[in-house]
Formats: structure tokens, sequence, C-alpha cells
């Protein structure tokens, strides 16, 4: 046996996330006169997407339009009888409460190009939003309105979605309980964290190519399942993965260092479901060792007690092993022999 470092890999279900979603929403209220884009296609934000009837709104762009040309007019008036009424004031020709119900006039008139300002901007705003754009960009569903449909801003339905597919999120579910036993054992020292990229398996048992990484884990858990969600990013170069796809993930949370690889043929467990091992004493006996094994990693068990450096391992020929008896080692690799002679010699097994 030979110590070392040894990743305990999970697996676990996931499901696929869109990076960045954005519903396309009208801000208008009126009847589509034509959708401007191929369903599917990838949309670069600001892009035309819909046109929706802008006949009302420019209606109401030119009314807002006119009625600040008539304000300022207005305001042009009442400026000039006011500056008219100063100087007149000022040699008392008329009463001081005229001219300052001729300022009031003229600051009132200022105050109504002002708010009619506002309302032509406002109506530009309306016309501009009959032309529906892409808030996002990505690539864009199916229309779930057509040419002639009427749209209102409180509808419950959106004109379409956009979804940021690559890079991609994939959302990994582990049981809470299976977290805090990491967690207390990162701070005990019995397990140092890593870092390491994340694979999937796809529905149809293939594995995905290209690794992933884990972002970040959510800082609550599932009141319903008791699951808490890491998020992964993936690259989607040619958008295989989906959102709502299921996968399973792959990945290290953490490493064991001073740890043992023992193959699975070896190890057996107790009535009591302990996991035991022989190993090759002094003198050639074979000794029964309780040890401590957890978690596998391919077809060998990770043993992170009852074992140190050096100890032989018999992997072979288990079923002729008897504790404190005598037995023959010979190295895993070596070639088997089949033996012949006395029936009654002592057991033989291959150590590793």
């Amino acid at each position: 046996m030979t110590a070392t470092s040894v990743p305990i890999v999970t697996e676990l279900p996931a499901r696929i996330t869109a990076l960045r979603t954005a519903e396309v929403r009208p801000q208008i209220a009126g009847v589509i006169l034509k959708r401007l884009y191929a369903e599917g296609a990838l949309v670069r934000q600001g892009q035309p997407l819909y046109q929706i009837d802008p006949s009302l709104y420019r209606a109401a762009a030119q009314q807002a339009s006119a009625n600040l040309a008539s304000a300022q007019a207005q305001a042009e008036a009442a400026r000039a009888k006011a500056n008219r009424f100063r100087p007149l004031a000022q040699e008392q020709a008329i009463a001081q409460q005229d001219y300052t119900d001729a300022l009031a006039a003229s600051r009132a008139a200022n105050a109504a190009v002002a708010q009619n300002r506002a309302a032509l901007n406002t109506a530009q705003i309306n016309l501009r939003f009959a032309t529906v754009p892409a808030p996002i960009t990505g690539r864009i569903g199916r229309s779930l309105f057509t040419e002639g449909a009427l749209v209102t801003t409180g509808q419950a339905d959106p004109l379409a979605v956009i979804s940021v597919l690559d890079p991609i999120f994939v959302d990994i579910q582990q049981s809470s309980a299976e977290l805090l036993q990491l967690r207390r054992q990162l701070a005990s020292g019995g397990v140092a964290p890593v870092v390491a990229e994340v694979r999937l398996k796809l529905d149809d048992s293939s594995d995905y190519e290209l690794p992933g990484t884990v972002e970040f884990s959510e800082v609550t858990a599932d009141p319903g399942t008791g699951t808490v969600t890491l998020r992964a990013r993936f690259p989607n170069p040619q958008g295989l993965l989906m959102p709502g796809m299921f996968v399973r993930a792959r990945f290290a949370q953490s490493r064991v260092n001073g740890a043992f690889l023992v193959p699975q043929a070896a190890l057996t467990r107790d009535p009591k479901g302990n996991a035991e091992v022989f190993v090759v004493g002094p003198d050639n006996k074979a000794i029964m060792r309780t040890v401590t094994a957890v978690h596998t990693q391919g077809n060998d068990w990770i043993v992170t007690q009852g074992l140190k450096a050096g100890d032989r391992v018999i992997v072979q020929g288990l079923g002729k092993v008897r504790a404190n008896q005598p037995v023959k080692p010979v190295p895993e690799t070596a070639p088997q022999v089949p033996r012949t002679g006395d029936s009654k010699s002592s057991a033989a097994g291959k150590a590793g």
C-alpha cells in the first residue's frame, strides 16, 4: 500500500438552465403589424423584433408638438408684455400690481412650455415603443403572438423569450446533509477543498465532451426537498445543452490526503457492516484488519483509516485465507501457476 491524495468524486442529478433569460414584452398597446425576426434565430440587443401599429402614437406625438408650439407662442407674448410693463411700473405709469400680474403670467406660460415639452417627449417615447427591440443578445424562441394580434402592456404572456445559451448553467442538486458533512470534514481538516472540473452525462448515457466549473452554491436549502443547488458553468458552442434538460454531473468537491486505494475484491464486510481486509503480517501470517472505506473510485475502495504505507493487502485467494494462518504471498502481478502436491499445504494469496 502506498498513501496517495485521492479526490472524492460525486455524481448528482442536475438540470440545464439558460445563462440569462429575457421576456420580450410590449410597452404600449396596439395591433402587431409585422414580426421582424426568424424564430429560433440569434438576435442582437436592440434589434427590432415586432412592429406595432404606430398610427395613434404618431398622431399623439404630432398633437403634443402642436401644443408645445402654442405654449411657446403664448410664453413669448407673456414675456414681451412683462418686459413692456417693467419700465412703466418703475416710473409709476401703471399700477405695480399690473406688472406683478404680467410677470406671473409670463412665468406660468414658461411652465406650460415645460409641461408640453415633457408631454411631447412622452409621446415620442411611446412612438418609439411601437418598434419592440431585443432586450439582450441571445437565441430567441417561437413567437407567442402573430400579426394582427392585439397586445397590451399588462398581458400575462410575453411576445417571445430570448435565452443566452453559450455559456450555459447547470444547476446541480445536492442533499443538504451531504453538504453539511463535507463542511464539517473541511473544518476538521480531514479533507481538503478542491476546485475541479465538472463532467456531464446526458440522457442517452453519453458524456458531454466539454468540462465545466462550479460557480457557486445556494445559501439556503429547499424546504420541500432538503437539497442545495450548486451552479456550474459550461461552454455550449454547438447548442447541444438545452434549458430544461436533465443530466448527471460528476465532480470532486474535496480531496483526501494520505488515503489508500484498495481493490474492491480485497474488501469484505462483517455482519455489522464494518469493512475488513486481510494483510500479510509478521511471519507471513494473514491478519484481519478493520478499515474505514466510505467512497469508491473506479474499481477501488478509498481507505482512510486502518492501513499504513507498506502494508501488503491480500487481493486474491481470499477463499482459502484464514486469520492468523500462514500464507505464501506473491506479488499481485505475478503469473498464476497451478499448484500440485500436498492438498493440506497452507493457503496462498496474492498481495498488493
